[in-house]
């Protein structure tokens, strides 16, 4: 939440977050964000359109993934490193779609889910940063993906949320 929290509107970038939810549960994700976000927050829908302005969830027990034409496709292949939700394969998957034009994230986690993706992402050419492990409450994934490739940033949360917003803003002034 910390990490969304306070970003400024009109905001012009997706976001899509994958978070490692027991299977089987409903996810309030979206209804707790929403209340407290002021952008639009929705859980990701198979061939939806990745819609810009929005902060996507994956759904529980589904992996998400990035198509090429920049929609959204769902499946209930095996879990990836006991997680479905996979970051991987999300992560791996955007970095295909997006090359480039693409930032990913690691957070707190406690496992090594996100490493490969973000390496992934890095290799396309994309903007990679890791949060800061001493910050994070479980730093086992961040410690992943620094270790899986040396991200472009490593920073606390709110350092985070600044290079985001020069995200959003460098893409809004350019499009």
């Amino acid at each position: 939440m910390r990490l969304f929290h306070a970003l400024p509107q009109p905001w012009h970038l997706p976001m899509v977050a994958v978070l490692h939810l027991p299977e089987g549960r409903e996810s309030r994700l979206v209804e707790i964000f929403a209340r407290r976000l002021r952008m639009p927050v929705c859980e990701a829908q198979d061939k939806a359109d990745i819609a810009p302005g929005t902060l996507h969830f994956a759904p529980p027990g589904y992996h998400l993934f990035v198509e090429r034409d920049r929609r959204f496709s769902l499946s209930c292949e095996p879990p990836v490193l006991y997680s479905r939700p996979s970051i991987d394969l999300m992560m791996s998957s955007a970095a295909d779609a997006y090359g480039p034009r693409l930032a990913g994230i690691v957070l707190t986690g406690a496992n090594e889910d996100g490493a490969r993706g973000l390496a992934d992402i890095g290799a396309a050419g994309g903007l990679t940063a890791v949060q800061a492990p001493q910050e994070a409450a479980t730093p086992m994934m961040p410690q992943a993906a620094i270790a899986a490739r040396t991200p472009d940033h490593v920073l606390p949360l709110n350092d985070l949320r600044e290079l985001l917003m020069q995200l959003d803003a460098l893409h809004a002034a350019t499009h």
